[in-house]
Formats: C-alpha cells, structure tokens, sequence
C-alpha cells in the first residue's frame, strides 16, 4: 500500500484456490497483480480494465478459463500480460493492442482459437510475444512492427519507445499460409518459433538479413522449395536451426549442415547434402549450345561476310555510346544513393539524440565496439514514481518488475551493494545500488550513464539500465554472470577442481583485451581493476564490471575506492601520492591479476611483510622461479604450459608491476605478448552476445 491505496497485491505460490473477484477492479491505484502458480479457476475478471495504473498482470501456471477479456485493452499503462498454462479459450482480443505500451504477451500452454489480430502484431512496443500451444488458425499477419507501419494513425501515434520484436513464438498452433516477408524487417528478432504448423510455401530468402537471430525453428510444416542461400549469414550466431519434417529440396547450405547436423533437416525427402548418406547427385554435364539462329545480312554457310569500314564504324560508335550511357546511369543512380544516405543519417543523428536525453556524444564507434541505439525506452516507473531507462539490449522489464524481483545480496563496496535479483519470469539480472551520498547530481548522472549505456565489448559488462527514485535511490541493472567472479573462481572453488593453463591464458588475454579498448577506443581508465571486478561466464570468459563507474561518482568517493583498491594489494605505488588513476595503474592492476593466475595467491594475503609483486621479485631474484607457480600448472600434464610459456608470462606480468610507470608496457602490447606466448582461446573476442530470447543471463557484477 501507498498513502492508505493498494498498489501491488503480490501473491505467488501461495496455493490459493476459488476465483478472482470482479471487486478487484475497485483497487482504482492498483499497478501490479501477481498471482501465478496457485490453483484460481474462473474467469479472468473484466473489471481489470477498469484499472488505469495497471502495468504489470502475471497469472501464468493457475486454472483461469474462459477469454482474455477485451477490457484489458483499456488499460493504455499495460507493460506485461502473461496468463500463460491455463484453461483459456476463446479468441485474442484485438484491443489488446491499445495497450501500448505491452512489451511482454504470454498467452502459451491454453486452447485459444481464431486468427491472430493483425492489430496485435502491428504493436509497436511488443518485445515478446509468446502464443504458443493454442488452436489458433489462418494466416500469420503480415503487419508486424519494425518492418511495416501501422495504417491505423492512432497506433501511429501511440509510438513511445524504440523497441522491435525480440522473441516470436508461434509454434504448436494450426496456422497456415506463407511466412510473412514482413518479419524479415525485424531486425531485433532474437527468437523465432513457428514449428508445429501447416505453413506452407517457400523460406523468405530476406530470414538471412536477420542479424541477432539466434533460434530459427520452421520444423514440421509443409515448406517446399530451397533453404535460402542467405540462411549461410546467420551461421555465428545461430544457435538453434531446424526445419526438419517438411517438403524442402535442394542442397542444404554446407555451413548449415555442418553446424547443425542431419537431425535439422530430417524428413525432407528431396533435401540432399546434409549428411554423408544423403549426398546431392552429380551436376549433369552442360548440353550443346544449339546453333545460333541466322542473323539477317550475314552469311552462314560457307565463309563469314567481312563488314565494310564504314560498317565497323558504326558498330564502334554504338558500342562507345552505349557504355557512356551506362556510365551517366551509374553516376545518376551514386549520386541518388549518396543523397539518399546523407538525409537519413541527419534524421538518424537528431533521433539518437532524442534517445539519448541530450547526453552528448557517446562511445564512438570503436575495434570491436557495437554502440546502442541510447536510451531504448524510458519509462516512468516503480510504484511511488521514479524513472526506469533501458538501453539497447534483449532484457524487456518494467520499473515494477525491478522493484518487486526476489533479492539476494551478493557482495558490497565502496560504490554500494550489488544483488543477484530474480524478476518475475524467472529471469536473472545483476543489480548495483550505488550509495546516494557518494553519486553525481541526478543531471551530470544521467549524462555520464548514457555514454556507458552505449559501450559494448565482449570483454566487458554491459550496463543494461538504470533507475532513479523518488527519494534518491540509483539502480544500475547488469547481466548476471553464472560463474562469478574470477576472485571467486580461483579462491573459493571446490577442492579437486583445477584450473588448466589454456582457461588462465584465456581469462587474461580477455581481461587484457578488455582494458585495451577502454583505453585505446573509449579514453576511460577503470581505476579500480581488481579479481573481483572481472567476471566470468559460462565458458569462462572474462568480462570486466565496473568500467567508468567513477564517472558516476564524486571526487571524494573516488579517492575512498582507491584505497581500497590498495588494501586489496592491486593499487599502483604512484597512487598512494598522486591520488588519480591512469593507464599505467591500470596496466599495474593487470599485472598482479597475471600474477594471481600464475601463483594461484591473493594479493590480499602478504607473505613476509611482502604483497603479491615483491614476494615473486625477490623468488625470482634467488633464481627459485619454479617455486612460484601454482603447483597445479605443473601437473597439468598435456594441457599444461608447453615450453617457457609461464616464464615468459611471468616476465610480462613482472613488467607491468615495474615500480615506475613509464616501464609498464601498454594494455594492447600486454595483449599483442601473452597472443605471442601462446596463440589460441581468444578470451571472448568474437562478436558481442547479447542475448537470448528476453533477457540475458546475467551478472554478479563487481563486488568492489
């Protein structure tokens, strides 16, 4: 409750039973209604459509019956709707539409019927939308939003954020026609599912365009024709392809094949080449060419007729007039382009612009940098006021569902605390909420948070979004990283679980990839590099948190983590006089992360009076180096160090703990010698993952 209003009623697992009264529509305040996983029958309430603030609807995993009422379309604040695995029938109701700002429908796992509402799939704002496992029929509409406008002008208008169709799922359904050519304008699209249908006609050739697709399942239709040549473009990031169990022929695409294996393509009787059993026939060789027909004026029999000079001339001439006139129509059509390019270009300046709040010029587009679109959606939002901004990405929640997610403290720093929190759906992101005291005004906060909304590395964090409150609160939201921390990685795992010599050279070529486009390409110095600041993902490559954080932060607040950063036994020697961080503190951050992989000790633990750096000095100086190392590297067998790979990574990680700054290599020539030392695993160095079908896995994002 708020001011004696009930806002939120936030009852899940509770195992409730009986039905939803229609009284609920006299909660005239209520925003959020969560009441999935229990045993409520009955119909969902029309009354609901009564409630003006209502944002957020979850009731999935219960025993409603009966349609979605149409009512629900008067709720314009709407964001997500999921009433999926129950008993609803009945038909979609087209004026779900005029909720729009939904980002999130899930109406799976029931036995809904009729077509799928043009309306619907002309919503600019939908992200997600999920109708799978239903008995809905006819044509899939060929309106869906970010390829073609609405026609309606009031849909037009309703036009509130930049968001495009990031997961379709419409499988397990009895929808029939051809695939729509507008969902090749999707370019969002992350996840789409059609299976289990009797769609019928070709692939659209123009599904190729589809760059972050990830999931493409067209299995158990009735598609004829060939799979598109352009489908051999989606190969690096396609994760999962089938179009298995239809009436395809042709060669599969050998890229295709190989990745995905015969079972994508099984039960296509005239598919050939996508296993050895099933190869393509020869090419028949090419027919005769048939005689050319007799021209008239020239002989042909006998012996050819010799053209005149005055015929040649001719002939000459029109060659010559012909190929200027294809010249002046390629100048023409360059010309055209070049306008054409330069007036979108202003138009998309001046959107980006609006996008990002007036944040300035953000990270420019740098190696290996993908720059969101700014500002993605800014919503008004969380149950007493305050303001929830997304940036480009696959996550899609409201204020409401950040505020309302199940919470568990991971760690805290200087900055604040960060949380492992788990939103409605089940999704996992990481949450920083950083100290009010200690953070920029809210102007100069938002500015510098837009610049950092727009970096993106495979080496580095993302920031996905970010909320202010009403009283202050600062919300920085992340990926959630399964692995942790690398600190926890090496210091609080398992025993009889080592870490191989390729998995260290992989983590620390990344993290120093990472730090060598923050300082090469972005100009930003992280200044408080530390174990606990890189990350880790599933397949152990590093990803560094905390990354311009300082930019957010006060003078004062800044100075503190640097002392923190030098109880920790990472802080460059230079610091404890000159107070401001650089690249080369950086560079000496990186070196004593080195070290830690080769030792396999935390520069928090002194040995001696000695910290992390002396202590390997002065082994290295008495000629004792194999002492050094981490005693599991030298058991590792086959798949240890081959060579002086670890005395020459200890002679580099030595150099970037030199006493003097100017010695310490920069972090691109610390990258160029550990590839030199051992080429191989590239830490994550290939394109950015941002995804997954709503929203990333994501992040214990920095503990200090």
């Amino acid at each position: 409750c708020v001011q004696g209003k009930v806002v939120a009623i936030t009852l899940p697992w509770r195992g409730l039973a009986g039905t939803l009264s229609e009284r609920i529509g006299q909660l005239t305040q209520l925003r959020r209604l969560s009441l999935h996983d229990n045993a409520i029958s009955g119909p969902i309430p029309t009354s609901l459509g009564f409630l003006p603030d209502l944002r957020g609807v979850y009731l999935f995993n219960n025993r409603f019956s009966g349609a979605v009422p149409a009512s629900i379309g008067n709720c314009v604040a709407l964001q997500a709707f999921d009433a999926s695995n129950n008993l609803l029938t009945g038909a979609i109701p087209p004026s779900l539409a005029n909720s729009t700002k939904l980002m999130r429908l899930n109406l799976s796992h029931n036995t809904i019927s009729g077509d799928i509402p043009s309306e619907l799939a002309a919503s600019p704002s939908l992200v997600f939308l999920s109708l799978s496992h239903n008995k809905l029929s006819g044509h899939i509409p060929d309106t869906f939003a970010g390829s073609r406008a609405p026609s309606s002008s009031s849909l037009k208008e309703s036009i509130t954020g930049t968001y495009n169709l990031a997961v379709l799922e419409l499988s397990h359904n009895s929808l029939d026609g051809q695939i729509p050519q507008s969902l090749a304008g999707l370019q969002k699209l992350q996840v789409m599912d059609l299976s289990g249908n009797r769609l019928n006609g070709t692939i659209p050739d123009r599904l190729g365009s589809l760059a972050d697709l990830k999931t493409l399942d067209l299995s158990g239709n009735a598609l004829t024709g060939e799979i598109p040549a352009s489908l051999s473009n989606l190969t690096t990031t396609l994760q999962a392809f089938n179009v298995s169990n239809n009436n395809l022929s042709g060669q599969v695409p050998a890229s295709l094949a190989q990745k995905f294996g015969p079972s994508a393509f099984a039960g296509n009787i005239q598919l050939c080449g996508y296993s050895v059993s099933v190869p393509c026939p020869a090419s028949p060789s090419p027919a005769p060419s048939a005689p050319a027909s007799p021209v008239q004026g020239v002989e042909t029999t006998g012996r050819h007729r010799k053209f005149t000079t005055k015929e040649l001339a001719l002939i000459i001439a029109g060659i010559v007039v012909g190929i200027l006139l294809l010249l002046a129509l390629c100048c023409l059509l360059l010309c055209f382009l070049t306008k054409k390019r330069s007036g979108s270009g202003g138009k998309q300046t001046t959107s980006s612009k609006a996008a990002g709040g007036g944040a300035g010029g953000a990270a420019g587009g740098g190696r290996g940098e993908k720059p969101g679109s700014g500002a993605a959606e800014v919503e008004s939002g969380g149950e007493v006021g305050g303001k929830l901004v997304h940036f480009d990405g696959p996550m899609a929640f409201t204020a409401d569902d950040l505020l309302c997610a199940t919470a568990e403290i991971m760690g805290k720093s200087t900055y604040g605390t960060v949380y492992k929190a788990t939103l409605e759906d089940g999704s996992l992101v990481a949450v920083k909420r950083l100290r009010e005291k200690i953070t920029k005004g809210h102007k100069d906060f938002e500015s510098e948070a837009a610049v950092l909304g727009k970096i993106r590395h495979p080496n580095l964090l993302p920031l996905r979004a970010y909320y202010l409150g009403p009283k202050g609160e600062k919300l920085l939201v992340l990926d959630f990283m399964p692995n942790g921390s690398l600190s926890q990685f090496l210091h609080a795992r398992a025993p009889n679980t080592p870490i191989s010599w390729e998995t260290r050279m992989t983590i620390a070529k990344g993290t120093a990839r990472g730090l060598a486009f923050l300082h090469d390409d972005m100009t930003i110095v992280h200044g408080n590099l530390t174990a606990s600041n890189v990350l880790l993902d599933d397949h152990s490559n590093p990803k560094i948190a905390d990354f311009g954080l300082s930019r957010l932060m006060t003078t004062a607040a800044n100075s503190n983590v640097l002392a923190a950063a030098g109880a920790l036994g990472y802080r460059a020697p230079e610091l404890s006089k000159l107070k401001k961080a650089s690249a080369k503190t950086d560079v000496y951050s990186l070196g004593v992360i080195i070290l830690e992989l080769l030792t396999g000790k935390s520069p928090a633990e002194t040995t001696n009076g000695m910290d992390l750096p002396q202590w390997v000095a002065s082994i290295v100086k008495e000629e004792w180096t194999s002492e050094v190392f981490d005693l599991e590297l030298m058991r590792d067998g086959d798949n240890g160090p081959a060579g002086d790979e670890l005395v020459d990574t200890l002679k580099l990680a030595l150099h970037c703990v030199d006493q003097s700054p100017s010695v310490r290599p920069d972090a691109r020539e610390v990258l160029r010698q550990l590839e030199q030392i051992r080429p191989g695993p590239e830490g994550g160095a290939g394109p950015s993952d941002e995804g997954g079908a709503g929203h990333v896995a994501a992040a214990s994002a920095g503990n200090e």
